[in-house]
């Protein structure tokens, strides 16, 4: 089981953190793919094309051709691919509803007002931040738990997978993908993406150095730094994993991950690659995020059954308790409490807490037993959503 301590310099910055989701990590690794002149074609996970498509959208990226920002004194203007001034009226009220800060710096608008991402720019810290289309906004917002019941009921097949790929030979590519998936079950970890580490020094379980980790006696002892600047402090006691972390932390260059291809050469580990092997272990599309909204929820859910409702108070004191148990989670799962609430934990593990019905589906002692407790949370959310969808 993973220990989720105070970072080596505080879990909580004191940044601002805008909420940045799965299509943003493949977007920005679609976008640092095309960045190279020689790559090869933009590979994007054919599920948010089509994702874009059934909310009428396009799917874009910002490397492509789009508006420039200039600043002229206190104000600015733009330019089109071409070098050409932006003069239409309504184009230039899109641009303005988009709300761009005056502060942000090498801003790219996107010229297609359907495109799913409709603007970047860089904050004074140097962050890449992101405007995204509000029809893809609601699209993902809605759908952000529809997988959790699916996932949360794969996980026991994904798990025999995994124990059956690590006792393969060598450091196949299976094999360490299986390495990733046990330590992204284990840690609740970013997978992480090759733009964030090389533009803003921010780091995931794929992007992790050599550096960012220590193995000793059987445990593991991540130390890095994280989305938002967050420094993150990760413990896992697991000797059978421990060893085979080891032997990949010695092969030669400074990535962590990487596996031994058919040549015997190093190759990179990347979160496509994480989410290709769930998607075939499992026979569904799932992603490495799922791991986290599963987990924040699971952990949420045992943390609040050992929450009594308080008898005193009234609706502030029950406020003041979602709020102590939200950060607990948060510190889990390296989020600010905000983001962990909106984005990480089912609204039902809260209203079950609020109606009682969370105490009579999980008990203090099956809480503190990890496997025991998704079983509980899986089959509370079965029994909690299924009047809804009849209703529906």
């Amino acid at each position: 089981m993973a220990a989720h301590r105070p970072s080596c310099a505080g879990l909580r910055d004191a940044g601002a953190t805008l909420v940045q989701s799965r299509v943003h990590a493949a977007l920005i690794e679609a976008a640092a793919t095309l960045a190279s002149m020689n790559s090869s074609p933009i590979d994007v996970d054919p599920a948010l094309r089509a994702q874009a498509r059934a909310a009428g959208l396009v799917y874009v990226s910002d490397v492509q051709p789009g508006i420039r920002r200039l600043r002229r004194g206190r104000h600015f203007s733009y330019r089109d691919a071409d070098g050409q001034p932006v003069t239409d009226k309504a184009e230039l009220a899109r641009i303005r509803a988009l709300a761009i800060p005056p502060a942000y710096e090498d801003v790219w608008i996107c010229a297609n007002p359907d495109g799913h991402l409709q603007a970047t720019g860089r904050d004074a810290r140097g962050r890449k931040q992101y405007r995204y289309h509000p029809d893809w906004r609601a699209l993902r917002d809605d759908g952000k738990f529809d997988r959790i019941l699916a996932f949360g009921a794969a996980l026991p097949k994904l798990r025999r997978r995994t124990r059956r790929d690590l006792g393969l030979p060598g450091l196949s590519r299976e094999k360490v993908l299986a390495l990733l998936v046990r330590l992204l079950d284990e840690t609740l970890i970013r997978v992480g993406n090759e733009a964030y580490a090389r533009d803003n020094k921010s780091y995931g379980l794929t992007t992790l150095r050599s550096r960012h980790l220590r193995v000793a006696r059987g445990r593991l002892r991540f130390c890095f730094r994280g989305k938002s600047g967050q420094e993150q402090e990760v413990e896992l006691d697991d000797r059978r994993l421990a060893r085979i972390v080891r032997r990949v932390q010695q092969l030669p260059g400074q990535r962590l991950f990487q596996y031994l291809d058919d040549q015997g050469e190093r190759q990179p580990i990347d979160s496509g690659m994480v989410n290709d092997y769930l998607h075939e272990a499992c026979g569904e599309v799932f992603s490495a995020k799922d791991f986290r909204t599963w987990g924040g929820t699971a952990h949420a859910a045992g943390v609040l059954a050992c929450t009594p409702l308080p008898e005193k108070g009234g609706e502030r004191a029950r406020r003041h308790a979602l709020v102590e148990a939200v950060k607990q989670v948060a510190a889990v799962l390296g989020n600010t409490p905000a983001v962990c609430r909106k984005s990480y934990i089912h609204p039902e593990v809260f209203e079950g807490w609020r109606d009682g019905s969370l105490h009579r589906a999980i008990t203090p002692v099956c809480a503190g037993q990890p496997r025991q407790l998704e079983r509980a949370t899986l089959r509370f959310l079965r029994q909690r959503l299924k009047p809804k969808r009849r209703g529906g």
